[in-house]
């Protein structure tokens, strides 16, 4: 749905929305097989309306609001907030660039989220523990700008404040940048998160529904500060879309919790978790409503003097009725080292062996 205004041609209001649901099976939850209901396997039901208004001079007004629900309770998600997925207005020009302002994604989900391989069809299946964020990430108090583009050269800025008397707590800044040529895309972003634990400020730039807050892993919560890098390309050859993305997470000083079954790791303050992420993708379109993609992802761990790894394999097929609906079938395979808890990230509990198994079938409607 869409409305404009009789004196602004140009401006308009635009509805939109995803409806996704599936069925789940996983081989070990806690010591147990499970069948379930799930939300959003591929895409994480959402609606909002996006706003454009008409200034003139090649100027305009933008705003974005965005839920985020549970599409089998009708829960709202992101902590219960109206609008937790996207939260924010600004100015753009196509000469000047975009500068906006409110409950944002940083440069990592812009330009690096596009990469990786689980956005190009098997939805949830992330790198272990979601350590890069790209699930639950979003930063609050955010003022951003990015770019016009520029021989296919793009960058963007952000500063999230702490909204506290302390300037540095629960803070962060990040920037990035992607390149399009033809054929092929490169991105890279750096993200630095300041005292992150949502127990120091709650009012700060990490929210308490943030991805540091898994409870199976604590120390994401209790971290002194939290960098990240990521650099990673695509390039498609005919029917073909190949993908090969890195990414460098490290968590400082966390107060509490382990990887490691067994581990004193860094659980008391000192030290530092480290997670290493290489992925290489592929999608390809057998026909124009059926599409196949693979991803094998490495992730190389540490916390203090312990060390493990993750192996994941990802394959998944999509069969489109129509632009706007498709049927899926995904598979996912992760196998760990050294007494690490395999996780699937859309099973929701790790499995108490050292592998775990997952599939689903469902069925996403855009609109």
């Amino acid at each position: 749905m869409s409305t404009a205004g009789a004196a602004h041609a140009q401006s308009s209001v635009t509805l939109f929305g995803i409806l996704d649901g599936g069925i789940l099976y996983t081989s070990n939850t806690g010591g147990h097989s499970s069948w379930q209901t799930l939300s959003g396997p591929l895409l994480a039901p959402r609606w909002g309306l996006r706003v454009v208004e008409d200034l003139g001079g090649g100027v305009s007004t933008v705003a974005h609001l965005e839920n985020g629900f549970n599409q089998f309770t009708g829960a709202s998600l992101q902590g219960g907030r109206l609008f937790g997925r996207q939260a924010w207005v600004g100015l753009t020009s196509k000469q000047y660039g975009t500068l906006s302002m409110g409950r944002q994604y940083s440069p990592l989900q812009d330009f690096i989220a596009p990469l990786l391989g689980s956005t190009t069809l098997t939805g949830s299946a992330l790198h272990p523990l979601d350590n890069e964020g790209f699930l639950t990430y979003r930063t609050d108090n955010s003022v951003k700008y990015v770019s016009p583009v520029y021989a296919g050269l793009q960058a963007e800025a952000m500063y999230a404040f702490s909204n506290s008397t302390n300037f540095a707590s629960n803070r962060s800044w990040s920037v990035g940048a992607t390149y399009t040529k033809g054929n092929l895309q490169l991105a890279t972003a750096y993200v630095h998160l300041d005292n992150p634990a949502v127990n120091k400020d709650t009012n700060g730039a990490i929210p308490s529904d943030s991805y540091f807050s898994y409870s199976t892993t604590p120390f994401l919560a209790t971290a002194s500060a939290v960098q990240e890098w990521a650099v990673g390309g695509r390039y498609t050859v005919g029917r073909a879309n190949f993908g090969l993305l890195y990414t460098n997470t490290q968590f400082d000083n966390p107060a509490t919790g382990s990887l490691f079954s067994g581990a004193t790791g860094s659980g008391g303050g000192s030290g530092s978790v480290h997670f290493q992420n290489l992925e290489g993708s592929v999608r390809y379109d057998f026909a124009p409503d059926l599409i196949g993609s693979f991803s094998q992802a490495y992730t190389h761990a540490t916390e203090g003097s312990a060390s493990g790894n993750y192996w994941q394999t990802n394959v998944g097929v999509s069969y489109f009725l129509s632009k706007r609906t498709n049927l899926y079938v995904d598979a996912f395979y992760q196998k760990t080292s050294n007494n690490l808890h395999p996780w699937i990230m859309l099973t929701g509990a790790p499995s108490s062996t050292s592998t775990q198994i997952a599939a689903v079938f469902g069925l996403c409607h855009r609109f």
